[in-house]
């Protein structure tokens, strides 16, 4: 199969689709490799290092879209690049097409097949392709969350661990998942009280036998969140429905409750972002105040550190990637429900029910095209 790995052009993203360890494995399984020029530096891998692991280099984007067969990217297509997707074209990416009509529209007139790493799934029903990315972006939010609570910053001046004599910072994580237990742990390493919330009483019992000391559980409620913000500095927004849009935990008429220059960090603004007064931002402008309170909603945390996250994104991927391209989409989605679950579009069909249902279309059943 002949397979593309273009360049990406989202504002400030660094990542690239494969590592050159990635590309040589395909290579390896006989595949033929087209990688834009320059798509890996920003990662830090460069053009000659692609060319070793047996992929041949093209030098614009329209030249890897129009020759390969299978599209491998970091975060879903740009208007720029809608058009460069073509009828049949295999398109293996972050899509979150939940939170974005107009890219669900025009990648359904494409007629492409869309695969999104954010909704395949493994046998343990967990969210393998997804759970690297969150892993990054739990432990970054705490990052950025502490340098914006600096005064400078537009934060209210607080060090997130305290000193001897000085309380430290107080965060309130929304979400027990992947990234809200990354943050959890990054926050509470650096000395912060923390509060972690969640919906499910199995995963709260978790949380509180294997999380350090300084780590508190509550039970997810519009009650028990009004509560905790007005001693709040830190909220990490972490919720995650699969595949469709995060519901609003905090809403416009709760900030409020939060004294100004306390700092929110919507990890969730990928599937439209759990605060109502959230909207997308790049790590060129990150952040924007909503009555006094500072907001934080890059849509892609993890591109700030694009040498890590390439490389835990390939280690996650590589296996899927290869299964797709040595057995075809439809024969591996055959062989693995857990795949199949990716699948989200195929030749103008919206084949995952939340997708359709987030803005409301007609619904396909995948089985139809296998």
């Amino acid at each position: 199969m002949k397979i593309g790995i273009p360049k990406e052009i989202k504002n400030n993203e660094n990542r690239v689709g494969a590592t050159p360890a990635g590309v040589k494995e395909l290579s390896g399984h006989g595949h033929e490799l087209y990688v834009q020029q320059g798509a890996g530096l920003g990662s830090g891998f460069d053009d000659d290092a692609y060319r070793a692991a047996g992929a041949t280099i093209l030098p614009t984007i329209e030249d890897v879209y129009a020759t390969a067969e299978m599209i491998i990217k970091v975060k879903e297509p740009i208007k720029p690049e809608y058009a460069l997707v073509r009828k049949g074209q295999l398109v293996f990416t972050y899509f979150h097409f939940a939170c974005d009509r107009g890219l669900t529209e025009a990648m359904a007139a494409s007629g492409a097949t869309c695969v999104a790493y954010e909704t395949v799934t493994d046998r343990t029903h967990t969210l393998p392709l997804l759970t690297p990315m969150s892993e990054v972006a739990g432990r970054m939010s705490v990052q950025q969350g502490a340098r914006f609570l600096e005064k400078p910053q537009g934060g209210k001046g607080m060090l997130l661990g305290g000193v001897p004599g000085v309380r430290p910072a107080r965060v309130l994580v929304l979400g027990g998942g992947v990234v809200g237990r990354n943050a959890a742990l990054m926050a509470a390493g650096l000395g912060a009280e923390v509060t972690i919330t969640d919906i499910s009483l199995h995963t709260l019992r978790h949380l509180a036998e294997v999380m350090p000391a300084n780590v508190h559980t509550l039970f997810s409620s519009r009650h028990n969140i009004e509560q905790e913000l007005p001693c709040t500095d830190l909220v990490i927004g972490s919720v995650l429905i699969p595949g469709a849009k995060a519901p609003k935990l905090v809403t416009a008429d709760m900030l409020h409750l939060l004294e100004p220059g306390s700092v929110m960090v919507d990890v969730a603004i990928d599937q439209g972002g759990c605060f109502e007064t959230s909207h997308a931002t790049t790590h060129a402008e990150p952040v924007y105040t909503v009555d006094g309170i500072v907001h934080y909603a890059v849509a892609n945390i993890p591109g700030a550190v694009p040498r890590t996250s390439t490389m835990a994104l390939t280690n996650a991927t590589l296996p899927y990637a290869l299964r797709l391209a040595d057995m075809g989409w439809r024969d591996a989605c055959r062989a693995d429900a857990g795949l199949a679950e990716g699948v989200n579009i195929v030749d103008g069909q919206i084949t995952y029910r939340a997708v359709a249902e987030a803005w409301d279309m007609p619904y396909t059943p995948l089985e139809r095209f296998l």
